[in-house]
């Protein structure tokens, strides 16, 4: 049980409201400890003059699950542009836009991130998604699972069954699939694409089950609120990448009725109709909605230029977007009647409209939103970007010079519909520490992640100080996970296996007598073989173990 020192490093905390103090931190058996006054240090590093934060925690990333599987076998050109060669330490992968599990670990880890969380693993798939991301090296994982296409909430809504019922069956979800929120992607709209519906507002009746989206966001929020699980709803809304969508994402916070929300990507769901294109921002309407709304979380989705791949549950928005593919080549499908997928490549391009307004609509709800503790920094990997380009955002966020170049070089009309020129702010460091580090690990439940007091677990970033940002957060000197280094000026030093994260709600074990009949009716697999056990999951990680979070909020 050595005691380790990080001696002198000026310490982000902002869950403890430290913001650049000069302090020693102190470790011990993987955990954050205050030693007795005499008692020993074994070893130390000397990190004066650097800046220390908690590791980063990316809480929307598709690591893992069915569609990431096929967005790397159709784009082989993908890993060939971007190998990974085997080293003394790690193994060989390959991928940029959408890769390997092993590049994936290894990449986070090099950034400073110790934890990240695959937004849509469909409940069928929970097995597969879970031994993907158990095979992803140096991070902390977990998952929401997707709820409000599947077929049996459909049935429950449709047939007036009771909230109580319903909560019933979202633990029971929570508890089979081994996830730690609950996703719902597109309301409705992935079941109602199976009947011919090519879309689905905020207020209108999914075409067989006569369910509106607008009941489909009321019960989820409100049963997670019931259950007491920490993650509120994560919801895709209706209309993504529409114009005009701005409408249907303001009338979802309505849907919500005060219940506690968090909107992903919200970039692609802030679109209005001005101009003569009848495209523009409306990240100002959405903005002002976020900072009225106590209850309302985002995270934006932010999109950088360059090739990537467009990954989503939301096959509605896929099959509209196919056309778009860059190169030619895309994947839409259904999966066990209760969900679907679709991947397309794609390449964003500052010289084209759309996309450099969609570039400017991100970094004004970024510089827009005042509460840094609810507004997350992510580029839903890799529909907007892949994640290794978060330390050039984080410099777009953090300086103004920098991001008028940038907006400088982009389509001249685009420039005129953006007010980001406008815009003086610029995010310090402590607000950085907040929107990557306090506020994904708050927001999750996980209340020994995230900060830097005693009982925390041991995960820390020691960054130098550059005024150059995306220099800085691109190789930090030190990556600590659970106590140890395991990455030194970005590179892999030590190879490690992160624990799973989970929740786990009570529930009536009566709703398994409906899931039973409808298992053996309508699936192709039995309810019991659908459940996964706790061994399974130890075995998936490498025995790195799986964290259940209370449901408390």
């Amino acid at each position: 049980m050595a005691l380790i020192r990080l001696k002198g490093g000026r310490v982000y905390d902002p869950a403890h409201g430290v913001d650049g103090e000069v302090r020693d931190l102190y470790i011990r058996d993987g955990r954050m400890v205050v030693p007795a006054a005499d008692e020993r240090v074994d070893q130390e590093y000397d990190v004066s003059g650097r800046v220390v934060m908690a590791g980063a925690i990316d809480m929307h990333t598709h690591i893992g699950g069915g569609k990431v599987n096929i967005a790397r076998a159709m784009l082989p050109e993908d890993h060939r542009g971007d190998r990974l060669p085997r080293g003394e330490l790690t193994r060989s992968s390959c991928g940029h836009a959408a890769p390997g599990t092993l590049a994936t670990g290894y990449r986070y880890a090099e950034m400073g991130y110790t934890a990240c969380f695959e937004p849509a693993i469909l409940p069928v798939n929970a097995r597969q998604a879970h031994m993907e991301m158990g095979d992803t090296p140096m991070v902390d994982k977990g998952g929401y699972v997707m709820l409000g296409s599947d077929e049996f909430l459909l049935r429950m809504l449709a047939g007036k069954q009771d909230q109580a019922a319903i909560n019933d069956y979202i633990a029971w979800t929570l508890h089979a699939a081994r996830c730690i929120g609950i996703k719902v992607v597109n309301p409705g709209g992935i079941s109602a694409f199976k009947f011919n519906q090519r879309n689905l507002n905020v207020d209108e009746a999914h075409v067989h089950y006569g369910v509106t989206p607008r009941e489909i966001v009321r019960v989820l929020a409100r049963g997670l609120d019931d259950l007491q699980v920490p993650h509120p709803l994560h919801i895709h809304a209706s209309n993504l990448g529409v114009p005009g969508n701005v409408d249907s994402t303001l009338a979802t916070i309505d849907a919500a009725e005060g219940f506690p929300i968090h909107l992903t990507h919200i970039q692609f769901h802030s679109y209005g109709t001005e101009g003569d294109r009848k495209f523009s921002s409306a990240a100002g309407r959405i903005a002002e909605a976020v900072n009225a709304n106590r209850h309302v979380s985002c995270d934006v989705g932010q999109i950088l230029f360059g090739q990537t791949v467009t990954a989503s549950g939301d096959n509605m928005a896929q099959h509209r977007n196919a056309g778009h593919a860059s190169p030619r080549k895309f994947v839409i499908m259904d999966i066990e009647c209760d969900a679907g997928c679709g991947v397309v490549p794609f390449r964003y391009r500052d010289q084209n409209f759309v996309n450099a307004l969609q570039w400017a609509i991100g970094l004004e709800i970024f510089l827009l939103v005042g509460d840094p503790w609810r507004v997350f920094l992510t580029t839903d990997h890799p529909n907007g970007a892949p994640f290794t380009s978060y330390p050039h955002l984080i410099r777009l966020l953090m300086d103004k010079s920098f991001r008028n170049e940038q907006l400088a070089r982009i389509h001249p009309d685009a420039q005129a519909m953006t007010t980001l020129a406008s815009i003086d702010r610029e995010y310090s460091l402590n607000e950085i520490a907040i929107m990557t580090r306090a506020a994904p690990a708050k927001i999750l439940g996980m209340a020994d992640r995230g900060h830097l007091a005693p009982g925390a677990a041991a995960d820390i970033t020691v960054y130098r100080e550059d005024a150059d940002r995306e220099k800085m957060f691109t190789a930090p000197e030190y990556v600590f996970k659970d106590g140890e280094v395991v990455a030194r000026d970005g590179r892999i030093v030590k190879v490690v296996w992160g624990r799973f994260h989970a929740v786990a709600p009570e529930f009536d074990r009566g709703i398994e007598k409906g899931l039973r009949d409808y298992f053996e009716r309508y699936l192709t697999m039995r309810l019991e073989n659908f459940k996964i056990a706790e061994d399974e999951m130890l075995a998936f990680g490498h025995n790195a173990g799986l964290a259940t979070h209370p449901c408390r909020r």
